[in-house]
């Protein structure tokens, strides 16, 4: 048995014999993004408040990061507060703050049990202070947990992330820390947000919308992307083997 399928089966059974038969263990992406897309409109389809259909996704979102994790996948990378929802409803804004708080605290008690590691890309000077302490608190708990590191995109956006990136790196040049010639793709990617995790493999994005949206728009240069109608409170980890089985039947050029 390889060491993949050896961590599968120690983890908690999600998957039946029969549904991981067109599954290679030890070709899963470690690296996953997500753009979560559908809460809404799920909440619209079922008659019910936006925010339900958020609360809805958050619960989702659980599930996805305990089948991540049963596959094998290292790195959960998911897209939670762009830059751009900023210009929703002030109602639906202070909704978000408070779902964002409340789910990071009622689950950390689950990601220290099940080894998961909080991290956070974005510019997190705008967010409210409770929230930013809610993530900091998180952080610190999981800080040695290594199952999985999931990683949330608050007040992220993709060209938002270079631009810092740039400025990070311009004064470090006037500071003489670093030269000219010294500046290559390599050490621009070091002033991402990113820069302790390898790209992503894979790209899933819900709810049948063909665009990126501003999310990481450096490091998916060649990632694979998988789109699905399905809405995200209705993603489960059946739409996750899904989308692994399908990315490993693809070939992978790489520019080749």
């Amino acid at each position: 048995m390889s060491s993949a399928q050896n961590e599968f089966f120690c983890s908690q059974t999600l998957y039946t014999a029969e549904e991981l038969l067109s599954l290679d263990l030890d070709k899963v992406p470690k690296h996953v993004a997500i753009i979560m897309d559908g809460n809404r409109r799920w909440a619209k389809r079922n008659h019910l408040s936006s925010m339900i259909g958020h609360w809805k996704g958050a619960e989702t979102m659980i599930t996805v990061v305990n089948a991540a994790m049963a596959l094998g996948v290292k790195v959960l990378t998911v897209f939670a507060f762009s830059t751009e929802n900023w210009a929703r409803s002030r109602f639906e804004i202070e909704s978000l703050m408070f779902l964002y708080r409340k789910f990071l605290i009622d689950q950390r008690t689950f990601m220290i049990e099940e080894g998961v590691k909080l991290e956070t890309i974005g510019d997190l000077s705008r967010m409210p202070a409770e929230v930013v302490e809610a993530i900091e608190e998180s952080k610190k708990v999981t800080a040695h947990c290594n199952r999985i590191q999931l990683v949330l995109a608050f007040n992220y956006g993709g060209r938002d992330e270079i631009r810092r990136a740039i400025v990070s790196l311009c004064e470090d040049y006037k500071q003489n820390k670093i030269n000219s010639d010294q500046i290559s793709e390599e050490m621009l990617s070091k002033y991402l947000d990113t820069a302790s995790w390898e790209d992503p493999q894979l790209l899933i994005r819900t709810s049948g919308e063909q665009r990126i949206s501003n999310f990481l728009l450096w490091q998916i240069s060649y990632t694979e992307l998988y789109v699905t109608d399905v809405l995200w409170p209705d993603f489960d980890q059946k739409e996750l083997l899904k989308a692994i089985i399908e990315y490993q039947h693809r070939e992978r050029r790489l520019g080749g």
